[in-house]
């Protein structure tokens, strides 16, 4: 009798070499760099980002990984919720970036999750009026109706510090596939009405390690993932947003020390999103 015919291998999770450079060794020089940045308008002390995005995907758990990263520990400034559903945030909530040695020029502005249905989660209003200043802190959204001048919570006259110079929408790398047309066309809304200001718009993408096996055993596989390059290509293609401005992170969930290489990946995000932020503020010092 013959051998039976073998089966083909199975086709393989990683590219043959990385597909976008990234040094894993930058984690000390990115972490200098922002601890000593400076704002590039005088009458701005601190920068403040807008982190919007799907329910669940991880927006408050990636501000706790940003100030993780620099406070050299676990930190829980933003509640997290694990049980999922709804958006656990409900209101405005301002976090100041902090570090060992005192507190960083930058806010991360957490909000409301988005949801696909119309009357659930935050208005696309409500995110843009957010962004230019007109929503104070700790404001309560209202699904079914967006905030006017009417209510105490609403800045009739918005200064610079108050408003937002870049929107981060947070994704989880697991549905970038099923994300449904109602969030798109929400998202489609705010990056339409923000875009005429050319304010800075990048995508955080989570949950990387629960979406491909292969970065799950070793995050450093990242950039040499087929599946990640292809949901961040799904990521792009849906919302807009180039690739070249979408950054692939793994948040801190269950750890209990903080990890290089979680730190270098988040940082290097956070570099990114600082610096246009900033560009987008100097322009405005000149208009």
């Amino acid at each position: 009798m013959g051998n039976a015919p073998s089966e083909p291998a199975p086709p393989s999770l990683e590219l043959e070499k990385p597909w976008r450079k990234f040094d894993w060794r930058q984690k000390n020089e990115l972490k200098k760099r922002l601890e000593e940045f400076s704002v590039s308008h005088p009458d701005v002390k601190c920068i403040n980002i807008l982190v919007a995005g799907q329910i669940g995907a991880g927006k408050s758990s990636f501000i706790n990984s940003v100030n993780n990263t620099f406070q050299e520990r676990m930190t829980s400034s933003a509640l997290v919720d694990s049980c999922g559903g709804t958006s656990f945030t409900k209101e405005l909530k301002v976090h100041r970036v902090r570090g060992v040695k005192g507190d960083l020029p930058f806010y991360l502005s957490d909000i409301m999750g988005l949801e696909a249905k119309i009357l659930a989660g935050t208005l696309p209003e409500d995110v843009i009026k957010t962004i230019y200043g007109y929503v104070r802190d700790e404001y309560k959204f209202n699904p079914e109706m967006s905030i006017s001048d009417k209510n105490q919570d609403y800045v009739n006259d918005p200064s610079l510090s108050n408003q937002a110079f870049c929107l981060v929408y947070v994704v989880d790398a697991k549905t970038v596939q099923y994300i449904d047309q109602g969030l798109i066309d929400k998202l489609k809304i705010i990056r339409h009405a923000i875009s005429h200001d050319r304010i800075p718009q990048v995508i955080v993408m989570t949950k990387v390690d629960e979406a491909c096996p292969l970065v799950k055993e070793d995050l450093r596989k990242i950039y040499t993932s087929k599946k990640i390059k292809e949901k961040m290509e799904m990521c792009s293609e849906a919302i807009g947003v180039p690739v070249n401005c979408i950054f692939p992170v793994k948040n801190y969930c269950e750890e209990i020390d903080v990890d290089d290489d979680v730190d270098v990946l988040i940082l290097k995000a956070f570099d990114q999103i600082v610096n246009l932020a900033n560009d987008r503020l100097r322009d405005r010092a000149s208009e």
